[in-house]
């Protein structure tokens, strides 16, 4: 192919070259942040003590949500690498027909996916590049491996919370999870009044499309293609390993699908009548949804032996969240428990007015989601004042919850604390992911800012 590749295909490659010169590695991402706020708390007169102290005490906070995201990517990983779900990979896989079409039909799978389950979204769609660049290199495409693994994370950058699993959003409708000293500010929020609000619907239609657009008219060419090859990544197929013919009683029991069966469908039983007794949606959390991965594994490998070869193929893939996450508990330690905090809520209700409201809360997320990457922990910071102010102000609860869930994800497209999944999937860097990540927030941004006040005025 001759002549220049288009505007938005050679500012995807400038960027992305930049960035793998100069982007660093989520750990010192990690560690650069903790300065930052170490010094910003300084700055504004909170004691090197505390600050050091809370560090220390909010090391160690996120060791429940650590395990639940290793077992994230174990249990998808698991589900992925089984049988019949890998035949369904590999159907998929051969669905897109060219280079471009294939970051493109990533891109889209990533997001739909994530509307229901971000976690689903970020291991499956990994999954799926896989098996879409190792077929790709097969028929001699060249798909470029750094665009089309950012498309698979666009899913948790882009409209994730605005979806069935945003964690603001279940824990506004669900009376028994919303904090004490919140309930009496805002009460019971259903999903009607938030996710389901079309203007919800709406806005989650126009970050889709123009994502699927930028990521297919940014894709190089495939003359201009960085492939997985080339940068060092092969892939083997996601299929379970063979079954031999069992030598002793010992290998009989490890091939037998009985026990499996038998407590895979306890399992199953258990998350029945939890669902029923918590009503549908409010039982959705992390916890649950692990759970159903692993019985869902348990039952798609049907024998002990395939099942324990497929996690430990997984467990690689968790070595960023387990080493990486302690630290940004540290992190919201020093912000959560000190003085930061507090001056945060004061500026922050200082700044607003009606009419500015929806953009400082978007402006106010986004920004404090760079140090803060949890959309359910953040909420619970940020919610006291900023649903005060959106009742002293008369705003909508619900949309003001939407406009935190739209921008919360803005800072996931550069921050490196979600992408460290799909990276031990993809066995990629964060710099190889974030030229193209950071193309996509120069859309995002103006758009979901445009589209919080405009939704604001009409409720």
């Amino acid at each position: 192919m001759t002549g220049r590749a288009p505007l938005l295909a050679r500012a995807g490659m400038r960027i992305a070259d930049i960035c793998e010169r100069f982007f660093p590695d989520a750990y010192v991402f990690a560690l650069a942040a903790i300065l930052i706020v170490f010094l910003g708390g300084l700055a504004i007169g909170v004691p090197a003590h505390s600050l050091t102290m809370e560090f220390g005490n909010g090391f160690w906070s996120l060791v429940n949500f650590t395990m639940q995201m290793a077992m994230v990517i174990i249990g998808g990983f698991v589900v992925a690498s089984s049988p019949p779900v890998a035949r369904l990979t590999r159907r998929l896989a051969q669905i897109p027909k060219t280079a471009r079409g294939a970051v493109a039909f990533v891109a889209a799978f990533a997001m739909l996916s994530s509307l229901i389950s971000w976690g689903l979204s970020l291991i499956f769609t990994g999954l799926l590049v896989r098996e879409i660049t190792r077929r790709a290199e097969e028929r001699g495409i060249r798909i470029d491996y750094r665009a089309i693994g950012a498309a698979a994370y666009l899913g948790l950058g882009s409209v994730w919370a605005l979806g069935l699993s945003s964690s603001a959003a279940l824990m506004q409708a669900t009376k028994s999870s919303i904090p004490p000293a919140l309930l009496p500010i805002t009460g019971v929020i259903p999903l009607t009044q938030t996710i389901f609000l079309p203007q919800n619907i709406a806005m989650a239609a126009v970050l889709v499309t123009i994502s699927i657009a930028v990521a297919y008219f940014s894709a190089p060419r495939e003359a201009d293609a960085k492939t997985a090859r080339e940068m060092g990544v092969e892939f083997q197929p996601i299929v379970a390993d063979e079954i031999t013919a069992p030598r002793t009683p010992g290998e009989r029991l490890e091939q037998s699908p009985l026990l499996m069966i038998a407590v895979a469908l306890l399992m199953l039983v258990w998350l029945f009548f939890t669902f029923r007794e918590k009503g549908g949606l409010a039982a959705v959390d992390l916890n649950n949804f692990n759970f159903i991965f692993i019985a869902l594994g348990m039952l798609l490998h049907w024998r002990p032996r395939s099942f324990l070869r497929a996690v430990t193929r997984s467990v690689p893939a968790t070595a960023g969240v387990l080493i990486q996450f302690p630290f940004y508990g540290g992190i919201f330690g020093m912000i959560s428990k000190t003085a930061i905090s507090h001056r945060l809520a004061e500026a922050f209700v200082a700044i607003t007015t009606k009419s500015t409201f929806p953009i400082v809360v978007a402006i106010y997320s986004a920004v404090l989601g760079m140090f803060v990457p949890s959309g359910g922990g953040k909420w619970v910071v940020e919610a006291p004042y900023v649903m005060a102010a959106a009742s002293a102000w008369h705003e909508h609860l619900g949309w003001t919850v939407q406009i935190y869930n739209a921008a919360e994800a803005l800072p996931n497209l550069i921050n490196p604390f979600w992408m460290l999944p799909l990276m031990g999937i993809l066995n990629v860097r964060a710099r190889d992911l974030a030229g193209y990540s950071i193309l996509q927030l120069l859309f995002h941004a103006p758009v979901v800012l445009l589209l919080c006040w405009l939704f604001a005025q009409t409720l």
